[in-house]
């Protein structure tokens, strides 16, 4: 391993991942830094192979027409751009203009700082707002959407469903659980049939669909307010094709300085850490009556 590598950046890129998960990760990076004939593994090594794990292959042989290389740019600015201004999302690592996998055309890689293993309801709708990014700049900067978006829109549906069926996060079914998974013989998950009537199934369909364009007002909005930001991002994405997430935060930081904008990038975590004060406060106030009984 070379003496540079920081590895707590690598543990950053990689939080949530499984033992055996970083044991290859590291182990493709030993083979990429062999291949290169090098006598040590170095931080770019392990920064392509957490990539490859997380993204697939980089296809710098996939030849993308220059519409739909403009289209995917804004598309991923549009989702760095939430990722870093929202309250709750996870932040910036890469962005990306080169195709990997076998689908992506580009993407945005974006890890929480440390491993989680629960979300709280305000980080649900900011990972909503960060999905519903890409489709959003799309309609703003080029003027039509296209179908790169399908997976964004799946996956903001299903987060609101769950928030609705399963995690008591809405007034439609209040506490009620409407959805249950039941283990199947061989390990699997099946659904269990629909335990609830049309009218629920109605008011859960209806609070969906208002939620996602509630939140897709208030990201074009957050869009409109950024253009510049974007467009600077997008002609760096066009220059370097990849960019860092420290390159993203300083477009963004720069461009609210120059409007004299309040700082959303500089207060996410601020903002965070008043919040986790303020429960923090009221869990020993708690603890302070409970010894007092």
């Amino acid at each position: 391993m070379d003496k540079d590598v920081d590895v707590e950046e690598v543990a950053r890129l990689t939080a949530g991942l499984a033992g055996a998960d970083l044991a290859n990760i590291i182990n493709e990076g030993a083979l990429l830094a062999g291949r290169k004939s090098q006598k040590t593994v170095k931080q770019k090594d392990l920064f392509e192979s957490v990539e490859r794990a997380l993204a697939g292959l980089a296809k710098k042989s996939r030849r993308i027409n220059p519409r739909e290389k403009k289209i995917v740019a804004y598309h991923e600015s549009g989702h760095a751009l939430l990722a870093e201004t929202t309250i709750g999302a996870k932040k910036v690592s890469k962005v990306s203009i080169v195709p990997r996998g076998l689908a992506a055309l580009g993407y945005t890689l974006n890890k929480p700082e440390e491993n989680r293993f629960m979300m709280q309801k305000h980080e649900l709708w900011a990972e909503v707002d960060v999905l519903l990014g890409g489709r959003a700049a799309e309609e703003v900067f080029i003027g039509e959407i296209s179908t790169g978006a399908g997976n964004d829109l799946e996956r903001a549906t299903d987060i609101i469903k769950s928030m609705v069926q399963t995690y008591g996060m809405s007034d439609i079914a209040g506490l009620m659980v409407l959805e249950k998974s039941r283990q199947s013989f061989l390990g699997g998950v099946q659904q269990a049939p629909r335990e609830y009537s049309e009218k629920m199934a109605e008011n859960m369909d209806e609070f969906i669909k208002s939620s996602l364009q509630e939140r897709y007002k208030t990201v074009l909005t957050r869009l409109e307010e950024y253009r510049g930001a974007i467009e600077d991002m997008v002609a760096l994405l066009y220059k370097k094709e990849n960019i860092t997430g420290e390159e993203v935060r300083e477009i963004l930081i720069s461009f609210e300085e120059e409007n004299n904008m309040e700082s959303k990038v500089d207060n996410t975590f601020d903002e965070i850490s008043e919040e986790l004060k303020v429960d923090a406060s009221m869990i020993d106030k708690s603890q302070a009556k409970s010894d007092e009984k």
